[in-house]
């Protein structure tokens, strides 16, 4: 019984490798050759002008929530950002993230177990901000950009990140629309081994603060809701 458990095993094991082959063959991109300089870098200012960059500048607090797993209260003035998932409620401090606080329902964690709530909510954060606010992460200090020539003609903006994150060294292509705002970027990112996957940016609301921001994302089969999305 064991023995054909094992072959069982095996044989799923084969034809997942044989599965993720195909897919890898059928939709594996690599990373677009492009021009860094005046040109790219213009593309980026474009994409932030239609996106009301300077109002992003002056909101002082947005909120979201991702996929309604992890909910978020970012204070960008006192940059502490209040993260809470099932039980658990982290005060991250993002200028130093040790005096950070955490609460399991509403008791105060341990010493030892708020330390992992902390570096949970750190990377809970980073991933899902840069849902929300990665076309206004064009100029972060590590960022390269890169202007891609499309079959079709238009252009597009490759921004590769050298520096910061949980994962540095991906890189996100930005397709935008004649207005300059962003429809979608392709990734090619530590996290998913199939390069060039399109992710959706889509649903734009303009928050009390007047910068747009996406309400919704679809990746393949799989959808991103970014929640009830405010910025004041």
């Amino acid at each position: 019984m064991l023995k054909k458990l094992f072959k069982l095993l095996g044989i799923l094991i084969l034809l997942a490798a044989i599965g993720y082959g195909i897919l890898y063959y059928l939709y594996n991109e690599p990373i677009p050759l492009g021009e860094s300089g005046p040109e790219a870098d213009a593309l980026a200012y474009r994409m932030f002008d239609a996106l009301n960059y300077k109002n992003y500048n002056n909101t002082k607090v947005l909120e979201w929530s991702f996929r309604g797993d992890h909910n978020y209260k970012w204070d960008r003035e006192k940059e502490i950002v209040t993260v809470s998932w099932d039980d658990t409620v982290v005060n991250l401090d993002l200028i130093t993230p040790s005096s950070s606080t955490a609460t399991i329902n509403n008791e105060s964690a341990s010493y030892e177990k708020t330390q992992d709530l902390i570096e949970k909510a750190q990377s809970y954060f980073n991933n899902d901000s840069f849902w929300l606010v990665a076309p206004f992460k064009a100029f972060d200090q590590g960022t390269e950009r890169y202007l891609v020539e499309m079959e079709d003609g238009s252009e597009a903006l490759l921004v590769t990140y050298t520096l910061g994150g949980d994962t540095p060294g991906d890189s996100y292509m930005w397709i935008i629309e004649p207005s300059g705002r962003p429809k979608s970027f392709k990734l090619w990112t530590k996290i998913i081994p199939i390069g060039g996957v399109e992710a959706t940016w889509e649903d734009w609301i303009k928050t009390e603060s007047g910068v747009f921001l996406p309400t919704q994302h679809k990746m393949g089969p799989l959808s991103i809701s970014m929640g009830e999305v405010m910025g004041y």
